[in-house]
């Protein structure tokens, strides 16, 4: 049975990722080098695009470059209790919601801003008024 392999660009198509990503994640220890070709090309197999598109979705949820690294690492030990994940993505939630405090907390006060602004001139603005350093 032939195994399938495709070049970078392939798996760059095959998953959305720009090639320098893709490199950079192999400098980064995420994705494992693949092995070359006689013509000195990258061959990566089926195991690189599961573990590219792992990493993709992990990325597009918010993980950090360290929570996907501690992930992928948790990921290859199949036999192991999940609990080790949970706490990652547990972890991960609770700062989303941190983040949303904290933008809910900024829409307020750029809507109290945007409220104060009389239509006057520029001189007279309160939005730059409130946002200058200066007096």
């Amino acid at each position: 049975m032939e195994t399938e392999v495709w070049s970078i660009g392939d798996l760059a198509r095959a998953t959305g990722t720009k090639v320098e990503t893709i490199r950079f994640y192999e400098k980064s220890g995420l994705l494992p080098a693949p092995p070359r070709t006689a013509g000195n090309y990258r061959a990566y197999g089926a195991e690189h695009l599961g573990r590219l598109s792992f990493i993709r979705r992990a990325r597009d949820l918010g993980f950090s470059m360290e929570q996907v690294a501690t992930l992928l690492a948790l990921a290859d030990r199949k036999n192991q209790s999940c609990e080790a994940v949970d706490i990652v993505a547990r972890g991960h939630l609770a700062e989303i919601d941190r983040k949303l405090r904290d933008l809910r907390e900024l829409r307020k006060e750029l809507a109290a801003m945007i409220s104060s602004c009389d239509h006057g001139t520029i001189a007279d603005c309160r939005i730059i008024e409130t946002l200058a350093p200066w007096g």
